[in-house]
C-alpha cells in the first residue's frame, strides 16, 4: 500500500536573508519566512495529513507548526531530518567562504555538489542517504497514510537526486535546490520512492525566494 509524502522546505531563515551557512546552526525563520510558511500551509490546507514530521531545527520546525495548528496535529521532530553539517563553514557568511576557501566552494560546492565534502562537515551523499532512510522509517511506519515532512534545501535536493537515480556527479548540473517553503510529493512503497512534483511554489507569486549558493 502506497503512502503519500509532501516534503516542505524552510520558509526563508534568518541565514537565508543574510547570506549564512547554516547547516545544523539553529537560526528561525525571517519575517518573509513566517509568512511564506504560512501561504504553503493555506495552499495545502484541504491535503488531510495523517501525521506530520519534521527536522528538530527550529526553522523547519516553525514551518510546520502552521500545518499542524490548521489539523490540530503535533509536529513529531526527528534529528535524522536534518540539513546537511557544513563544519568550518556553520555560521559563515557565503562571501567569506568564498574569500578564504576559494575554488572548494566554487569547483566543490556549486560544481561538484554530490561528490562534494565541506571542511570538517558531512559528506553530501552521506546526507542524503540519512535522509532517505529516516523517509522510508516514516514510510513504513505510516503506510497507506498521507504524511507532511518540513526540511532543509540540500537533503531535498540529494534525496529528489537519489529517488530520480541521478548520479552524484550529476546532481549540480541536473537537480536544482527547491525554492523557499516550496512542497515536493512523493509516493513510497517498500524502500521505493516515486517522485510526482518538485519545488512547487506557484502559490507564493512574488514572495518565492531561490538561492544562488546554499545558506
Amino acid at each position: 500500500m502506497k503512502t503519500l509524502f509532501y516534503l516542505v522546505r524552510h520558509g526563508e531563515s534568518l541565514g537565508n536573508k543574510y547570506h549564512k551557512f547554516l547547516g545544523h546552526t539553529d537560526l528561525d525563520l525571517s519575517e518573509l519566512g513566517y509568512t511564506q510558511a504560512r501561504m504553503t500551509a493555506e495552499e495545502l490546507k484541504d491535503v488531510k495529513f495523517d501525521a506530520i514530521y519534521s527536522s528538530d531545527l527550529i526553522r523547519a520546525y516553525n514551518t510546520a507548526a502552521p500545518h499542524a495548528e490548521l489539523r490540530g496535529l503535533s509536529v513529531i521532530p526527528s534529528r535524522e531530518l536534518r540539513e546537511i553539517y557544513v563544519g568550518e563553514w556553520e555560521g559563515m557568511l557565503a562571501e567569506d567562504i568564498k574569500a578564504i576557501y576559494g575554488d572548494m566552494f566554487t569547483l566543490g560546492w556549486r560544481r561538484g555538489y554530490g561528490t562534494f565534502t565541506p571542511p570538517g562537515g558531512e559528506p553530501v551523499m552521506a546526507a542524503g542517504k540519512r535522509f532517505f532512510s529516516e523517509m522510508c522509517r516514516i514510510g513504513d511506519e505510516n503506510e497507506g497514510k498521507c504524511i507532511l515532512v518540513t526540511a532543509h534545501a540540500s537533503v531535498i535536493r540529494t534525496f529528489y537526486a537519489i529517488t530520480l537515480g541521478t548520479e552524484p556527479e550529476n546532481i549540480a548540473d541536473d537537480v536544482p535546490f527547491p525554492s523557499n517553503a516550496s512542497y515536493s510529493v512523493f509516493e513510497y512503497e517498500r524502500g521505493t520512492f516515486t517522485p510526482i512534483s518538485y519545488s512547487n511554489d506557484k502559490h507564493m507569486g512574488d514572495l518565492v525566494t531561490y538561492i544562488k549558493d546554499k545558506e
